[in-house]
Parts: structure tokens; sequence; C-alpha cells
């Protein structure tokens, strides 16, 4: 896939999958169906179409979904807005995740046939377990991951939202079949920095996993709308409007220094959010903000048009700090 002259591919823990710095979630093409799917509303075909070819024409090579995702809603939705953009299964890299609740590590053999049926001709290139809660160690579930892999059914193992423990063990039996620990995928943003406190960074950086973050504009505060619009505050409802109130104050500061940094570069307040986040760690660090609308696919590929300078991350980080 031809990438933005400015963007440069990174690799996938110890793997020799590369991907953009900036992928896309679509966890928001969910809605109307299975798991989570009340929780979104549904985007039109069409739409979800624009959002995919939009985030493809940014440099975007790889997005993110899962069976929790409306129960095949997401994956179905996000094959079909990569064929509509003309690409094919080796143009891009698709990420999906296994949903473990309730479930032993033998039913990952048994699922994996509805992942792919879903993604309906796109491959996996990685495969994920979605939560550290199961009937099953993480031995067994990775056992039962590096068995899909010799099978030729995915391309590599990762985890989400594991601790430092969980990782070590799950990265230790994965070398016992000969395979690296891909990613961890947990949150992570200026305003949610606990990978760098639990020792989740620390050990993904140890082991050669590579982060990939979620929620990296911490439900819209990083994109400085609710700061510059309150009102748009007392729209909402529930726990996300309580969360959103309470950080809306302290977190004033933060958002005026970004914004002073997106004027510099003619860029976005969660633009300059997302720069952070790919850069301030290394390359141990890529992320997957999701778009419900065009113009959110197009800033988050923009994000990866420009750098921040050492100083400016620096400065990001200490201001992040003071929270």
């Amino acid at each position: 896939m031809e990438m933005n002259n400015a963007i440069q591919t990174r690799q996938l823990g110890k793997t020799d999958i590369f991907v953009s710095p900036i992928g896309l979630g679509v966890m928001e093409f969910a809605g109307g169906g299975g798991l989570l799917g009340r929780a979104f509303p549904v985007i039109p075909q069409e739409e979800k179409n624009a959002i995919i070819k939009a985030a493809l024409d940014g440099g975007i090579n790889w997005f993110d979904t899962a069976e929790m995702y409306g129960g095949g809603v997401s994956e179905r939705s996000l094959a079909t807005s990569l064929k509509a953009a003309g690409k094919s299964d080796k143009d891009v890299i698709v990420a999906t995740k296994w949903l473990p609740l309730l479930r032993t590590a033998g039913n990952i053999p048994h699922s994996i046939h509805k992942r792919l049926h879903y993604l309906d001709g796109f491959s996996i290139g990685n495969y994920m377990v979605h939560l550290p809660y199961s009937f099953s160690s993480p031995e067994a579930e990775m056992n039962a991951m590096a068995d899909l892999v010799e099978a030729g059914k995915i391309r590599s193992v990762g985890v989400s939202n594991f601790n430092p423990a969980r990782m070590r063990r799950a990265h230790r039996a994965l070398a016992k079949r000969g395979l690296p620990l891909a990613v961890n995928q947990v949150e992570y943003s200026l305003l949610n920095r606990k990978i760098e406190k639990n020792g989740v960074l620390e050990t993904a950086r140890e082991l050669g996993v590579t982060i990939v973050a979620y929620t990296p504009l911490a439900l819209g505060m990083l994109s400085g709308k609710y700061h510059k619009n309150p009102e748009l505050v007392n729209r909402m409802s529930g726990w996300r409007k309580i969360s959103i109130r309470r950080n809306l104050e302290k977190s004033r500061a933060l958002i005026q220094a970004m914004d002073e940094i997106a004027n510099k570069y003619k860029a976005t307040i969660a633009q300059v959010a997302l720069n952070w986040l790919i850069n301030y760690d290394g390359e141990v660090v890529v992320t997957i903000p999701g778009a419900t609308k065009v113009y959110q696919a197009k800033d988050n590929a923009g994000a990866m048009n420009f750098r921040l300078s050492v100083d400016e991350l620096t400065q990001l980080d200490e201001q992040s700090r003071r929270l």
C-alpha cells in the first residue's frame, strides 16, 4: 500500500507486520448488532465506506475491530468498506479480537471461522485476547492462538488489557512455540498515563511488544471541543457526561498548551494529542482512534504528517503530569 511520504510504518512487536503509527478503530461501526450494538448509533454503510476511504487516503493501513463490536457487525462493515475502496487483503492489515468472557481457550479454534466469515476475504493480521477474564489460563489461550498461526488462520498473536504479569505469561507461552507476543492493547493518552506507572509500558519495552493505545483522545476531551463549547457537555447524559465534566477544568491548561502548538503546525488539538502519543515513547506506541464522521478520519490520519519537537513533547508531558 502506498503511504504518504511523511509516514513511516512501524513493526508490530517482533513480527513481520508493519503498520502506520495511527490506525483506525472501528468499534463505532458496531451500531445495531450484538454486544455493544445498542451503545452506538447505526452509521449508514455509505458513511462507513467514506470513513474508511478517508483513512486510507490519509495513509492509514490498518484497522482494529473485534468480535465484541456488534457480534460481527463491525467486522463485516469494515470488510465491505475496504472492498468499496478497491482494497484487497494484501493492501491492508486487519486486527480483531476473541471475546473470552464465559469461555475457555477451547473456544478459540471453534469460533475463528466466524471471524473469518465476517471479514469476508480479509485475513487476520493480528488476533488478540480481548480481556484478561476467561475460564482458561493465559498459557492455554496462547497455545490455542499459536495453533491458529501454525494453521495459517492468523498471522500474529496479541492481548488486550493485560497487566505486566499476564503479559509475561503470554509472552513465555508463545516463545515456547517460537512466536512473539505482538501487542498489548490498553488505554493510554495524555489524560490517562497509568501504563507508565503500573509496569505495562516498561514490560512492553523489555519484551519487544507494541502498545496499541485505545481511547487516545480521552472520550473527546483531548479534542478541545468541550473546553471551547461547554454546552456540548450539557447535552450529554450518563457516565460520559460525569467523566468529562469532572475533568474539564483541571485539563484546561493542557488544552490551551496544545492549542498553541496546534496553531504552529496548522493542526487541530486532537492531532497534537495523537502526535504526542505516537512519538513521546519512541516507536513502542501506536494508536487506534475511532471515527463516526469523515472529517474525524481525515483528522486522525493528518496527525501523522508532522512531528512535535522534543521540547514540545516534553512540555505536554510536564503539563499532563500536573493533572
